[in-house]
This record gives structure tokens, sequence and C-alpha cells, in this order.
């Protein structure tokens, strides 16, 4: 399950789930569309019932030799303005208690777990992502948003059988601090965009939906075209598109199979 971690918008969870077991990956999008053969294998990656923030999962991207399948942790860096008010308030706790602060110092290892995923596409944090050497695609089977009334997690899929599909987004690598524990880390790291819900999703979760590409010439469009034309994918997916598929469960093991 991917639980979303960013900042502005805490509530949904997103499920993820690969077939990798040769030296090749061929991603295929909704009715079982090949989209793309990964040409270069990393790792052996069993399917996954659940994947959380700051934890890695498998993208596709652009490598040095051509497309590659990778893993990324999940969050890319938050912005500075998100880690200068966290700083701050840390600051003024250690303030209270007498201790001394060097906020310079503070502000550099201030914990930063990341942001899962992107609506605004034109902040300055943003662009400079947005190029193909940065674009990915993210393979789904499910993917949930959270809604209490609604009895908590409720999964969405193309159809019952949850054929794989692929998220928009976006990676760097980056040197910070994830956790406290672990200090100052570099790591390959990810997000997906959103962008405003259709239908189904809008109905148990106003705010958002992740963009999805489901089929081949979409996939193509986010990972070769230029920004201006790639951002026109970020839109949802027409009413009618998506299907619950399970409700009130952490996990969807259904959506572990391709």
């Amino acid at each position: 399950m991917w639980a979303d971690g960013e900042p502005i918008d805490p509530s949904p969870t997103i499920d993820q789930a690969v077939n990798a077991g040769f030296p090749w990956l061929e991603i295929r999008c909704a009715r079982c569309k090949t989209a793309r053969v990964v040409n270069r294998y990393v790792g052996n990656l069993a399917p996954m019932s659940g994947v959380f923030p700051d934890y890695t999962a498998p993208i596709v991207r652009v490598g040095a030799e051509g497309r590659e399948l990778a893993t990324a942790r999940w969050g890319m860096p938050s912005s500075q303005q998100a880690l200068m008010e966290a700083t701050k308030k840390r600051a003024k706790k250690l303030e209270a208690k007498g201790k001394p602060v060097e906020f310079k110092e503070l502000l550099r290892m201030e914990p930063d777990g990341g942001t899962t995923n992107i609506r605004n596409v034109k902040s300055q944090h943003w662009t400079r992502w947005l190029g193909v050497e940065n674009r990915c695609i993210v393979p789904f089977n499910s993917f949930s948003e959270f809604n209490k009334d609604e009895g908590g997690d409720i999964w969405f899929a193309l159809d019952e059988e949850r054929p794989l599909a692929c998220f928009a987004g976006i990676w760097t690598n980056w040197t910070s601090v994830r956790k406290v524990k672990e200090g100052e880390t570099n790591n390959d790291l990810y997000a997906f965009l959103t962008t405003e819900a259709n239908a189904e999703v809008g109905a148990i979760h106003p705010k958002a939906m992740p963009v999805i590409l489901t089929t081949p010439e979409q996939v193509e469009i986010w990972m070769t075209a230029s920004p201006d034309e790639a951002l026109k994918l970020q839109r949802p997916l027409p009413d009618g598109s998506l299907r619950i598929v399970a409700r009130g469960v952490k996990e969807d093991p259904a959506g572990a199979t391709t």
C-alpha cells in the first residue's frame, strides 16, 4: 500500500504490484497492451501488495543505456520553504528547553520524508525535474483513497482483473536526511503527478487522483515529449474508467499478481 506522505495531502494511499522474474520487464498497460520492454534488469522484484512512503518501489526511467527498471524511495525532496518552516518549529522547541541552536546546521539535518505526489507543476521547485532525464513511470495494479465514512481504504483499478497501468512520475538522485536514525544519505527518489479527481475517485476523495497512463502512446509521450506536451497528460481519467475492487483493507493482495 502506498500511504501518501505529502504534507498538504496526507490521505491517499496507493498500492503497486510488479512481477520481475527475468532479466527484462515488459510493462503492460490497460488491457494487457505492451507499453515497453525495459532493456536493463535491476534485481529480482517479487510482486508487492503494498508500498509505503519513503520505502523503495520499482520505477522505469531513462538510463545511460536506454530504458531501465530501477528501485527508488517514494517521496521527492520537499520544498525549501517546507523544510525551513519545520526547522523553525524544531529550533523553537530546542530554545524553549534552553538548548543552543545552530540554525544552519539544524536546517541541513532537518529530516525530510519526502513529498509523495505533485500537483503544482509550475512551481520552481518542480520545474527543474520535468525534463525527459527525470521523468519515469511507476507501474501499479490498484490504488486506494481513504474515506472513513465509506469504510476506510477504497481500492480502485481499471477493472476487476487489475491490469497493470502506470503513474506519470518524476525522479532524482538526492542527498539529505530522510530519517534521523539514518543521518545524511544519498538516494534515488520518486513521486507521481496528481490532478483533479474523476467521478469514481471524486466520490471517495474529491481533492485529487494520480495521473494514470493507460496506453503505450501515453507512456511514450510522457517519456519522450517536451515538458509542455508531456504535461498535457496531467488530467483525470474519463469518468467510468475505474472500478472499486476492494474496501476497508490496508493492502490489496489481489493486486499483487499481473
